[in-house]
């Protein structure tokens, strides 16, 4: 934090303004319920139950004390607010402490960071709040649309609204580049409250419709940013790579020896899901033949592949899940691309996509290939973020993600045969940083393709859209 007669000069007139409304923001809290409300049911989608939540500028404690977190820490430098904080929310920690220069000699799994047009140096905060961070906590910062102060400044001339006096605003641009400044990486924006009064039905329809679409979202009364910390990480880990398979006989060996050694080691599981071709007896033959890779047998129960899938990851003992396919149309070779995108944590969820390189003439049909772009439009725009394969096999995680993951299982409105739907929302839905990896895609060589149905499938999967464009975009 930087030292200088002016910035002390006000950040004690910004703290003893704190402790003079703090009275004002108790009512004020009490009198304007639909906002808070509002605000922090987009912060409830953010913050998964039970985390470890610190609030830096805390206030008197309302936002953190209705978070539902396991553990939760506050820091404000106004000594009123926090006595207040303490006296209103006893299972709770706060400390009295400048935003700008506090440790707390603990890491966290979500940092809240409100009130930042309150704050005096914004750079010397996030320097601050990175040292709270794991590689996996995510920094939620709340800041207000600067084309609201007019309407912010008349409705504190007219006492409808507690006068702050903010001296900071920021726009998407500028946190973002702060953030980038202070070795966070910004991985979403939430738009949140087009109209903060509570008028039934009108109020649902802005707030819950227009704010979520093009152009209207533009003016929503609230930005929140999550970011991730960005991390120099040269640790290796351990791989899981699971093979659902089905009468895949013939690919067996091929994927074996073709497999390649990552990080500090390999588990290969074959998940079988009832195969009448001999596919167990050659992975046991492999088992055999090749003991020092590490292969094991699964039996999956013969559902769907989805089903097959979650028995591989579930039976997994290792850092990372990698998905391969076992018809070997996205070629084991390429594996240490995802492996490297992941250790080097250029994403959290890395999604392979069929759809950059030329493909081999009879790998994807036509009307295949017109789905997947139809499909990856409507995720794009549902998850904020690009994904332009779908339906690739090949998806790479860490294992302590996808148990995060594995709780929302079911919740998308129908069973999803593949799986690929599931793991994708369900990513976008924590927060994870979705990247897309180029593969090349082949032929398959031996058994039969497992895709048919095409109309059935593509109607669960719209129906699957349909779910999640209720869940995340108008959450």
């Amino acid at each position: 934090m930087i030292k200088f007669h002016y910035l002390d000069e006000l950040r004690k007139s910004i703290a003893s303004k704190n402790d003079s409304i703090t009275d004002k923001r108790i009512k004020w809290i009490k009198a304007n319920p639909y906002y808070y409300r509002q605000l922090l049911r987009s912060l409830k989608f953010i913050i998964e139950p039970g985390s470890k939540v610190l609030h830096v500028r805390s206030g008197i404690g309302h936002l953190l004390g209705q978070l539902e977190a396991g553990y939760g820490v506050g820091v404000e430098d106004s000594q009123r607010q926090v006595d207040e904080a303490k006296k209103s929310q006893p299972n709770l920690h706060f400390h009295y402490a400048s935003p700008e220069d506090f440790d707390l000699g603990e890491k966290f799994d979500y940092i809240l960071i409100s009130s930042v047009e309150d704050v005096v140096d914004i750079k010397a905060m996030l320097d601050c709040v990175y040292r709270h961070c794991t590689s996996h906590t995510r920094v939620i910062i709340v800041s207000y649309n600067y084309l609201w102060e007019p309407l912010n400044n008349l409705a504190e001339k007219m006492h409808i609204k507690i006068p702050q006096k903010l001296h900071n605003w920021f726009s998407s641009g500028d946190i973002k580049n702060i953030l980038s400044l202070s070795s966070f990486e910004r991985i979403y924006k939430r738009r949140a409250i087009l109209f903060p009064f509570n008028i039934p039905l009108l109020s649902f329809f802005f707030n819950r419709i227009l704010a979520r679409l093009p152009f209207f979202n533009y003016f929503t009364l609230n930005r929140i940013h999550i970011a991730r910390p960005v991390v120099d990480n040269s640790e290796d880990y351990t791989v899981s790579i699971c093979i659902p398979c089905r009468n895949e006989a013939g690919n067996v060996e091929d994927a074996v020896n073709r497999i390649p050694n990552l990080g500090k080691g390999v588990e290969i599981i074959f998940g079988d899901d009832k195969s009448t071709d001999g596919t167990p007896d050659k992975v046991r033959e492999m088992m055999a033949k090749y003991p020092e890779k590490n292969i094991r047998l699964v039996d999956s129960p013969g559902i769907c592949k989805s089903q097959n899938v979650w028995t591989c990851f579930d039976a997994a003992k290792n850092d990372i899940l990698m998905i391969l396919d076992a018809d070997l149309t996205v070629i084991p070779e390429e594996l240490p691309y995802f492996y490297e995108a992941i250790k080097k944590r250029h994403g959290e969820f890395i999604n392979g996509s069929r759809l950059i390189y030329p493909m081999h003439s009879k790998a994807m049909p036509f009307f295949n290939v017109l789905g997947n772009k139809f499909f990856s439009f409507a995720f794009t725009y549902i998850l904020d973020t690009p994904i332009k394969d779908t339906l690739c096999g090949t998806k790479v995680m860490f294992r302590r993600d996808f148990e995060r993951i594995k709780k929302l299982r079911g919740t998308w409105g129908i069973n999803d045969r593949w799986g690929d739907y599931e793991l994708i929302f369900g990513a976008a839905k924590i927060h994870l940083k979705l990247v897309d990896l180029p593969v090349h895609y082949y032929e398959r060589i031996y058994g039969e393709t497992k895709m048919t149905g095409r109309i059935k499938n593509g109607l669960i999967m719209l129906k699957m859209c349909r779910a999640a464009l209720m869940k995340i975009k108008f959450s």
